[in-house]
């Protein structure tokens, strides 16, 4: 588990792309510190596990599951990344609870800046759109976000400086695609009305037609 909090920005080394997998090597900087093999690092919001380690480059697998699902594949040698290592138990808890588990890519409408006041508007499927609410908590290439508005086919939110200061979201432009992980508490409740509300709904139908008889 993470909480969207960033640690540092790390830079892609080595892209190795197989047929059905991608190896990634990542310059991470002082966070390797005490990594070891099979560790969970978030990167740009995706979980991966760490497969080898060179001082403070680690290493990293995609499976094509992964890749179907974020933009992983596209990353290029030299591109920045945002890297969060799995929260220990017991740690103090900042942002929200974040699964790693990218639920989709969105889009940059545009980052809209106006001297200190920055908002970032996203476009995304409206099955995503549907899991926000406005003042809920939202995950962008693994920053742990506040989303100020939701409308049907996307949202957006604020940036203070130290989020652009310590984050790549600083770098993005119109039209890019960024990694989308929607509270996990909102997939759960719609889960729930998806799979309930048709029963409800075809008993409250069956109790009518029953009177009517």
């Amino acid at each position: 588990m993470f909480t969207g909090i960033v640690e540092t920005i790390g830079r892609v080394e080595k892209v190795d792309k197989g047929e059905h997998l991608l190896r990634l090597q990542i310059e991470v900087g002082s966070i390797a510190k005490g990594v070891k093999l099979g560790d969970s690092i978030a990167v740009l919001g995706a979980c991966l596990t760490v497969t080898e380690i060179a001082a403070t480059r680690l290493s990293f697998e995609v499976i094509a599951e992964s890749l179907s699902r974020t933009r992983l594949g596209s990353l290029v040698v030299g591109a920045a990344v945002n890297l969060e290592r799995a929260m220990a138990a017991g740690s103090r808890f900042d942002g929200h609870i974040v699964q790693g588990h990218v639920d989709g890519v969105g889009y940059v409408r545009r980052l809209d800046r106006n001297g200190d006041d920055v908002e970032l508007h996203i476009r995304c499927d409206e099955e995503l759109a549907l899991q926000l609410v406005d003042k809920g908590s939202v995950t962008i290439d693994g920053v742990s976000l506040t989303v100020v508005e939701v409308v049907a086919d996307g949202f957006h939110v604020a940036l203070i400086p130290h989020t652009l200061d310590v984050t790549t979201l600083s770098e993005l432009k119109t039209d890019d695609r960024v990694h989308l992980e929607v509270d996990v508490f909102g997939k759960y409740v719609k889960q729930y009305l998806d799979r309930i509300l048709p029963s409800l709904v075809a008993g409250s139908l069956g109790a009518r037609d029953d009177a009517s008889g």
